[in-house]
């Protein structure tokens, strides 16, 4: 199972949010440095989350991200606001990996099928935010009337490949991730899952790769001295 270290950036600052609320943040530093600490560790993939793109900024964090890409020797992934190709192909050509599909999937399906036809299911990720068993959007703020598992369907017939499941009660919480809906998830689909939200410990990792997800994103855990990258690295089962 692939591990991702999680960097949420806001005001060119690396933070942490309390189930997406922005009025409740803890900043940690800066995100290069930060990003720089977790690839010492042993880490082989960053999880980036643009959160002021997310409100509407795209141009405030990215030569930020730039700068990542540009430091570190591993791949990255970003998240945020992507709400078209013009932006896809703008985060692709600074180096990016993979982009991480949002709001914009939810309510344009047709979005998304075009983000993989040009360019391709291992550039294009999603993200499947879910509040009592249903689709969020707009920065968690919105619940939409789409249950998660039937989007992740409609995802896999658009050609999409891999998600990011978030159970938002769980986000930030440091309670553990929701393994009743991801184990659910991951029998009734062929994607790949990363699991996010709610790692609070080793054993929370080891019981997820049980799983057979195909990835977990940590974050909070990491900030708050809960788990050490480094001993997760060398988890039999992660990578």
């Amino acid at each position: 199972m692939r591990i991702f270290p999680a960097i949420d950036i806001l005001n060119q600052r690396c933070v942490r949010l309390k189930q997406g609320n922005y009025n409740e943040q803890t900043t940690y530093g800066d995100p290069v440095e930060m990003a720089q600490e977790w690839v010492d560790e042993g880490a082989s993939f960053l999880h980036l989350v643009d959160l002021d793109a997310a409100k509407g900024d795209p141009s405030e964090n990215l030569d930020v991200i730039r700068q990542i890409v540009d430091t570190v020797s591993i791949p990255v992934q970003v998240g945020g606001g992507v709400r078209s190709l013009e932006r896809i192909e703008e985060l692709i050509e600074i180096g990016v990996n993979r982009v991480i599909l949002g709001t914009a999937a939810v309510k344009n399906p047709d979005f998304v099928k075009a983000a993989v036809d040009q360019f391709g299911e291992e550039r294009i990720v999603v993200s499947v935010d879910a509040r009592d068993g249903y689709v969020a959007t707009d920065g968690w703020i919105e619940t939409s009337d789409i249950e998660a598992s039937q989007f992740a369907k409609q995802l896999e017939s658009a050609g999409v490949k891999t998600i990011v499941y978030t159970d938002i009660s769980k986000d930030g919480m440091l309670e553990g991730p929701n393994f009743e809906a991801l184990s659910d998830l991951n029998e009734q689909s062929e994607l790949q899952i990363i699991a996010s939200g709610g790692v609070s410990s080793l054993s929370d990792i080891q019981r997820l790769s049980e799983l057979n997800l195909y990835g977990a994103i940590v974050g909070k855990a990491l900030y708050e001295d809960r788990v050490n990258l480094s001993d997760i690295m060398k988890e039999p089962k992660t990578c």
